[in-house]
């Protein structure tokens, strides 16, 4: 565990400094190489500092614009947030202008972070407690900082479209982008029926295999509010766990977001995020009322609504800053 961490802060330290030694960009043979500095931050006790360096290698380039652009995308990511360490690859291919293909894994550590008189958890398992007199299961942590690695591998697919490529013009510009990808992650420290937390999320999360997609629809523009759009994505988990269907492990996740994009130069840029999302109804829990965590009932002895299973609620507001060089 020592080595996963020792690698993830050296990579994270040294991202920065190779980049520097390649502030030319290019080479003679058209690849091109590029660094990205990015904060994300939100109204929710969360917040992410990252470095992204990305080689473009020229590849099955055409003369007509579907394959002029034609290209291969490596970058290698390295981001901290106050409660963990990640370091991403990722391949993209881009046969055509409005297809790309994409690969990749995800390696990260976390910890749990006492915060405002509770607990946010890196990562960790999210075990069900002994049966109190009631006959439910409450939740109970297990974890130590840095005593597990989080694992994921991806590969999807994107599809997009700009309608100035039919009709060109600066403000023309109306864009359509899809993405959708299967996804396999794991917890090294949890068995395959536990649960575990990533990142503050819910702590439903199991080792095996998700599903993720979207839709977004945006008008960019030639000034500093660069991009308008809205965006739909779903989640899924794939796996199956026994008697799922009682608390709605098997539903579509979904967030919904309105995005505003500005660009002030070609180096830095920023992006205002509002999202929503639907949460699931319970007949024998209400989250709104919980204010005790230590008696937070465990979410497979919650028992779905099915008359009204899903609600939609205010999730975040997420703000975005980068530099690019």
């Amino acid at each position: 565990m020592k080595k996963i961490l020792i690698l993830l802060l050296i990579t994270f330290l040294a991202l920065p400094v190779f980049a520097e030694e390649n502030e030319d960009g290019g080479s003679e043979n058209g690849v091109t190489s590029s660094g990205e500095i990015f904060l994300l931050i939100s109204t929710l006790p969360e917040a992410k500092l990252g470095y992204t360096h990305t080689f473009k290698f020229p590849v099955m380039q055409g003369d007509n614009p579907l394959t002029s652009g034609n290209n291969i995308k490596l970058s290698l990511t390295a981001e901290a947030t106050p409660i963990s360490l990640n370091g991403i690859f990722k391949t993209v291919l881009t046969p055509v202008a409005f297809l790309e293909f994409a690969a990749g894994g995800r390696i990260g550590t976390g910890w749990p972070l006492e915060l405002f008189g509770g607990y946010i958890y890196g990562t960790g398992l999210n075990l069900a407690s002994d049966v109190n007199v009631d006959g439910e299961y409450y939740e109970e942590y297990k974890g130590k900082p840095f005593d597990s690695v989080f694992l994921k591998g991806f590969a999807g697919g994107t599809f997009q479209f700009d309608f100035a490529a039919i009709f060109p013009g600066d403000w023309n510009h109306v864009v359509f982008q899809s993405y959708h990808e299967i996804s396999y992650h794991t917890n090294t420290n949890a068995a395959n029926d536990q649960s575990w937390y990533f990142e503050s999320d819910d702590g439903e999360n199991m080792n095996g295999l998700n599903y993720l997609g979207n839709f977004t629809l945006g008008y960019q523009m030639p000034i500093i509010l660069s991009m308008v759009a809205l965006q739909a994505e779903w989640a899924k988990y794939l796996y199956d766990t026994s008697n799922r269907a009682n608390w709605g492990d098997d539903l579509v996740r979904w967030t919904f977001s309105g995005i505003l994009m500005f660009k002030f130069n070609e180096k830095f840029g920023s992006a205002l995020i509002v999202q929503c999302r639907t949460r699931r109804n319970f007949t024998n829990f209400d989250e709104h009322k919980v204010k005790d965590d230590e008696s937070v009932m465990h979410y497979r002895s919650r028992i779905l609504d099915t008359s009204n299973p899903q609600r939609l609620e205010f999730y975040r507001v997420a703000a975005a800053i980068t530099y690019t060089f």
